[in-house]
């Protein structure tokens, strides 16, 4: 079992940063794969990135490739999200998920625990 929490989201200007953060409790933290996704109001959760559990390899869609980095520290049992030059189309609810299979980590089904989210605004 897995437990997830998210922090770090707000209210940014666009071209700002933000840096988002997962902490996850129970154990063998660094064997599962990390994914972000998120979910605009009236739209479908989308895929945004993911890393493997030794952070060996990453995932990122087309969409913030370039501008977002996703990395962990397995020490901390904590996953990030470093977002910049933001848009105000990046504007959502961000959520992390565990899940064990990389093949499968831009879809849902590819994860079994899903954090509650954090609300990321971008103003223009």
């Amino acid at each position: 079992q897995v437990q997830l929490v998210e922090s770090g989201g707000g209210l940014v200007q666009a071209g700002g940063s933000l840096r988002l953060s997962c902490a996850a409790s129970g154990r063998a933290f660094s064997t599962y794969v990390v994914g972000w996704f998120r979910q605009a109001p009236g739209t479908e959760r989308e895929f945004v990135a993911a890393i493997t559990g030794r952070g060996s390899t990453t995932s990122y869609a087309d969409s913030v490739k370039g501008r977002f980095t996703i990395s962990r520290d397995n020490a901390k049992n904590t996953v990030y999200l470093q977002m910049s030059s933001l848009k105000p189309e990046d504007t959502a609810v961000y959520f992390c998920a565990a899940g064990g299979i990389f093949k499968l980590a831009r879809e849902n089904r590819g994860y079994d625990y899903w954090g509650q989210g954090t609300q990321v605004t971008v103003s223009s």
